[in-house]
């Protein structure tokens, strides 16, 4: 159990998050909200979790839901965000979980924490671009910026004056606990001129290694030590996207400053501030870098991931489109008269309406979900080969997954060339898993597990599927309830490229899901 200090600390953080998202609630009048505490795992407790539909239904303008959750045997960096449509362009925050006092960082303490919040902006509201997308069936308009910590930066019309700067003092080393909040791009991060040490991912220590650059995906987050070792100056972090998919996207980017307290200034005419140099960042398709990055992430001690499988699950995951019997429609704006979508298992996910999944699961509630997701998919072909148009159109539904309480599981997600490959940043709900294997091409079961690391594997909550290739993560269903799978590209995510697990009960009390609160949102 948390010391009393780590659990009051987390008490106030879901008081900051609640006033967060209430205070969207009432700028939003028309819209319902939810909250998510990404990363927390809420064991038995499915009724904090936040996604709409999924766990409970939205909160509704003018009405209050409070999130009553506890923390057991996490730390480090999450991040809680709204989980109705597109509400979370603007509606999130960073979730920082301290270890308990007297327990020490598994790495040198570093001086100070800089939490570094990556977002999108669009010049418009946001959920009028998704309304705008979801009636044409086109894909949605790319984000006109990217930020850094709410603010675009230098390169931006107009916005200099509030670009971010970090004052920070020479030899020190500071923890930047990076978070890609944004909707739908991965971005690669860096810092002029400084290395960064890689110290956690998803709220997991990783084994320490140095780098110039980072890559992460929607969802993900990632903490690095930095030293202030070079010349007192002006430095700018910045970042752009890794675009893996044949799609248009924003190529902007975004800074601040990292500002040495010491830098000099210009003297004479002329006189002020010396501007900062510029970080070298990769070419926006460099996939090679993206990969190199992520292969080196391990464990940072001997990971407890499962030797044996119970449940031996492979996943498709990916676009598709879906056929108009006019294709000249307005409704009818995707490639050639066709509307986008998106599947796994050609599964396109549909969110119910009349009740969220989780409660019509608890109260015995019929016709609200089917538990026949297939667990491969339903036609094998070359998945990222050229595939026949007849496999493009997925089928719509709402379906989930049983598992059994304690279930040994591994799911290898493939990426396939439907419409485009694209590394997509998958997020299991009320989970951590590990991340076994990776590679290009189709994922053989003959010849690939035999490269597994069962070793130190990476821990993770949200992890990219390369493009054109495949990842394999395993865990344990040791967390009854309805949890939500699913692409963290919140286009992907509306186009239907999510499903449900639902983990059944254990024996006795502590291993079946709590009673839902009283104020759980009505549907």
């Amino acid at each position: 159990m948390e010391s009393l200090q780590r659990l009051s600390f987390v008490s106030f953080i879901a008081l900051l998050a609640y006033f967060a998202f209430l205070a969207s609630a009432e700028l939003h009048v028309r819209e319902f909200v939810v909250s998510w505490l990404h990363g927390i795992r809420q064991l038995r407790n499915p009724w904090a979790d936040g996604p709409e539909y999924i766990t409970q239904c939205p909160i509704r303008p003018g009405q209050s839901y409070t999130y009553r959750f506890t923390i057991e045997d996490q730390e480090g960096t999450l991040w809680w965000h709204a989980h109705s449509r597109w509400l979370r362009a603007t509606v999130y925050g960073a979730l920082i979980i301290y270890p308990r006092l007297g327990s020490p960082y598994p790495f040198s303490m570093p001086k100070r924490d800089i939490p570094i919040l990556l977002g999108e902006w669009w010049d418009r509201n946001p959920m009028d671009v998704l309304r705008q997308a979801q009636f044409t069936g086109a894909a949605a308009n790319v984000s006109d910026a990217y930020t850094i910590n709410g603010q675009p930066g230098d390169l931006y019309r107009c916005s200099r004056a509030e670009t971010v700067r970090f004052p920070i003092f020479p030899g020190e080393t500071v923890q930047l606990r990076v978070i890609n909040a944004g909707l739908n791009q991965e971005l690669f991060f860096s810092v002029a001129n400084h290395q960064l040490t890689v110290v956690e991912t998803d709220s997991a220590y990783t084994k320490p290694f140095t780098t110039s650059v980072i890559m992460i995906g929607p969802g993900q987050t990632t903490n690095v030590l930095l030293t202030a070792n070079q010349r007192p100056g002006r430095y700018y972090m910045a970042a752009r996207a890794y675009n893996s998919a044949n799609a248009p996207f924003d190529n902007t980017t975004t800074t601040a400053i990292l500002e040495y307290v010491n830098a000099p200034t210009r003297r004479g005419r002329g006189r002020g501030q010396i501007a900062p140099v510029f970080p070298v960042l990769p070419g926006f398709n460099d996939t090679a870098t993206a990969t190199a990055f992520t292969n080196r992430l391990r464990y940072w001690k001997r990971a407890p991931v499962p030797l044996q499988v119970d449940e031996n699950l492979f996943f498709t995951v990916g676009l598709g489109l879906t056929n108009c019997s006019n294709p000249n429609s307005p409704r009818c704006q995707g490639p050639n008269g066709t509307r986008f979508a998106a599947s796994i298992n050609n599964q396109s996910f549909v969110l119910p309406r009349r009740n969220s999944i989780m409660q019509a699961y608890y109260q015995g509630m019929p016709g609200i979900f089917t538990t026949d997701f297939p667990p491969v998919p339903p036609v094998q072909f070359d998945y990222t080969g050229n595939v026949s148009r007849g496999l493009w159109q997925p089928v719509k539904g709402t379906k989930a997954y049983k598992l059994k309480y304690r279930a040994n599981v591994q799911i290898v997600l493939q990426d396939t060339s439907i419409v485009t490959t694209e590394n997509h940043p998958m997020h299991l709900h009320g989970y951590q898993f590990y991340v076994v294997g990776s590679g290009f091409g189709n994922f053989n079961p003959r010849t690939d597990p035999a490269r597994f690391n069962l070793y130190d594997p990476p821990e993770r909550n949200t992890v990219g599927t390369p493009p054109g290739g495949w990842v394999a993560i395993r865990f344990v269903a040791d967390n009854p309830g309805a949890w939500f799978m699913h692409c963290h590209i919140d286009s992907h995510l509306g186009w239907g490229l999510a499903m449900v697990f639902l983990v059944e009960n254990g024996r006795g009390q502590l291993q079946s899901v709590q009673a839902p609160p009283l104020d759980l949102p009505r549907c």
